[in-house]
């Protein structure tokens, strides 16, 4: 187990390079937060010359792979670290310099247990891209397919194991000293990135997730995963096919290839809300370096390292929501969130739906570019401070998929109008799962259920109540059995409970 010295040796090294950064003015502002914190962001910057602005995302790229992952997981938590910091820390793209190819044709052939020449006529040795986790090189089959090899940069499960180690103190410590941040929740924050992390260490289950995937979009086809070359996959190496296509964020190139920006921008919505409300099992790192637009106004996503689910009750509840904010239905969202226990039951109902207006009403019937995202940001915010709302961590990763997909849509159509294009989706979906077609379905499959429970139920009766065929006949009830000496008198019963005990006793000692 690491001491409690080694972490915090690590984290005054990280602190220092926040603080030349200027990262921890934030903490040193915060009014809510916890008073020895402070003073540790006021002693890390002692000496240090601070920027202007801080620099939130080149710090965290200074500290390592691991702190560029935890960067984009608290740019999903601007109540944790600010709307300043989170918007600073959208910009990490796990631009890494790349490991040598020798050292990569060695990971390769480790994991593949073959050579290079076995599976691929050429593989590529400048990357296409270097992450944090990985980095992807260009390769042929011995086919002749066109594929993508990405394979994990050696070493980065240690860097990864020690850094959530640390993460983990420190969040215990922050939490323990209560107040705002207990109900902030850091040690679920970093729970949940260890988790997100330790999938995206393991290429199967990114592969798997990527199959999965593929075959729930199969009623929106213009939404395109590639395909997984299996053959050519282990943990550490993920084969699968190439695409040829244009980056979403070139916008430009989009246009002078002859593809339809807000054609794409709407399809993209439609396939988001297909995986997360209808499938409940969504990609969560669309941004815009992992979607490219392929001919026939088609999008094809890739990097399925962070994946996100929903169960069906958590995707009724966030439809009707939605649903709410659409129609300006807020009372109905307010039940919602007392229903599913997002808000504590001692708060008032009315008044949390009059809160949720003041969101809702500036965005509707408004095109994205004008709307103020911030604004919208701080005043949920606000809400869930005045209202004792706890994270929900299934919707944490929800939270930051829908702002980097609205980030995308913005970019291709700024006129988009998001409710305009979400609004017929939701209510097809909310009538199928809410309307009354769906409840005498649900009724009908839960008396089936039941029916189907029945002989089971008859043979457990039998086995409890009723003798084997050919057994003892039942005993006789008690009522039927005459009771001899009922009349003897209570000192005579006595002395025969008296008898009886020496008798026993007797006979135990003359068999000892």
């Amino acid at each position: 187990m690491t001491s409690a010295v080694t972490h915090s040796l690590r984290l005054l090294r990280w602190g220092r390079i926040l603080a030349r950064h200027g990262a921890l003015l934030g903490i040193e502002r915060e009014p809510n937060a916890p008073p020895g914190i402070r003073r540790l962001a006021r002693v890390a910057r002692i000496g240090a010359r601070l920027p202007e602005r801080p620099r939130y995302a080149e710090a965290f790229q200074m500290i390592g792979p691991a702190a560029i992952k935890l960067g984009q997981t608290l740019a999903t938590r601007p109540d944790l670290v600010g709307e300043e910091a989170a918007h600073d820390l959208r910009r990490l793209q796990d631009r890494l310099p790349p490991v040598s190819f020798p050292v990569i044709r060695e990971v390769m052939e480790a994991s593949l247990r073959r050579p290079l020449s076995d599976l691929f006529q050429r593989v590529e040795e400048e990357p296409i891209g270097a992450a944090s986790i990985a980095q992807v090189h260009r390769a042929v089959t011995t086919e002749g397919a066109q594929v993508a090899v990405k394979v994990l940069r050696p070493g980065v499960e240690h860097d990864f194991k020690e850094a959530i180690e640390t993460y983990e103190w420190a969040a215990a410590r922050v939490e323990a000293a209560g107040g705002k941040a207990a109900r902030l929740r850091p040690r679920l924050t970093v729970a949940t990135f260890k988790r997100w992390t330790l999938r995206e260490l393991n290429f199967r289950r990114e592969a798997a997730s990527a199959s999965e995937l593929a075959e729930q979009m199969t009623a929106e086809p213009d939404f395109v995963i590639p395909k997984i070359d299996w053959a050519r996959s282990t943990t550490r190496v993920l084969t699968l096919e190439w695409i040829d296509g244009i980056k979403l964020s070139d916008r430009l190139a989009l246009l002078a290839a002859g593809y339809d920006p807000p054609k794409l921008a709407r399809l993209l919505v439609r396939a988001f809300l297909r995986q997360a409300i209808a499938e409940g099992h969504f990609h969560a790192d669309m941004h815009q370096g992992n979607l490219f637009a392929i001919p026939g106004d088609r999008i094809a996503a890739i990097d399925f390292g962070i994946m996100g689910r929903i169960d069906r009750r958590a995707r009724v509840w966030l439809a009707e929501i939605l649903y709410g904010l659409i129609t300006g239905n807020y009372r109905r969202v307010a039940e919602i969130h007392f229903e599913a226990g997002y808000v504590p039951p001692h708060h008032n109902l009315a008044e949390f739906a009059t809160a949720l207006r003041a969101v809702g009403e500036p965005m509707r019937g408004l095109p994205v570019k004008d709307m103020s995202m911030g604004a919208m940001l701080d005043t949920l915010f606000s809400i869930t401070r005045d209202f004792d709302m706890a994270t929900q961590p299934h919707l944490l990763l929800l939270q930051k998929t829908m702002v980097v997909v609205e980030g995308v849509a913005t970019s291709l159509d700024p006129d988009i109008n998001m409710w305009e294009v979400a609004q017929p989706y939701i209510e097809d979906w909310v009538r199928g799962e809410l309307g009354p077609e769906a409840v005498i379905a649900n009724r009908l499959t839960a008396d089936l259920r039941t029916l189907a429970k029945l002989p089971e139920l008859v043979r457990r009766f039998e086995t409890r109540f009723l003798p084997p065929p050919g057994g003892a006949p039942p005993p006789l009830p008690l009522a039927q059995v005459e009771i001899v000496g009922a009349r003897i008198g209570w000192r005579y019963a006595a002395v025969a409970v008296a008898a009886a005990a020496l008798g026993v006793g007797a006979t135990v000692l003359l068999a000892a």
